[in-house]
């Protein structure tokens, strides 16, 4: 599980833009829990909300009450008008790429208003709707391999 939450850090700074999915253009908040996902191989496929996140995981992973190291936090009015994805990585902490809106097209944009990856306090939002913990694969969860490079992790060269 650190393994792809030190990769998700490696991340930290790089700019939020509105439909972003990579390290190199930006990301968005559910185009950054899905690159982050897919370095576990926990991707679902195709360029999915922060809503499709939701319902794709409330079928693959187990509802939460509680915070949890690798727990996908969704906020929102209801689970049925989820607006954004955070990772949490610790019980205390999300790592999210946020403080953009729809109108973050540029890099320029995101300096302005200072939207990017990010690590806030679980308490920084008070809109949760759910928790879920995904489905993720053993190995995640062997805190012994930190140090060393999982042939599962998949890291691309930038």
């Amino acid at each position: 599980m650190l393994t792809m939450i030190n990769y998700a850090m490696m991340f930290v700074g790089q700019p939020y833009i509105w439909g972003g999915n990579n390290p190199i253009t930006g990301f968005d908040c559910s185009g950054f829990v899905q690159h982050v996902l897919d370095s576990s191989g926990m991707d679902p496929k195709g360029d999915q909300t922060s809503q499709s996140l939701y319902y794709y995981f409330k079928q693959e992973g187990k509802e939460l009450n509680f915070i949890q190291r690798g727990a996908l936090v969704f906020y929102g009015r209801s689970t049925k008008n989820i607006t954004h994805v955070s990772l949490a990585i610790d019980t205390a902490r999300v790592i999210e790429a946020g403080g953009g809106d729809r109108s973050t097209r540029s890099k320029e944009d995101a300096a302005r208003c200072n939207a990017c990856v990010r690590i806030k306090p679980i308490s920084h939002r008070s809109d949760i709707v759910a928790i879920i913990m995904p489905d993720y694969p053993s190995f995640m969860f062997d805190d012994t391999i930190n140090d060393r490079v999982d042939e599962h992790i998949t890291i691309p060269f930038i």
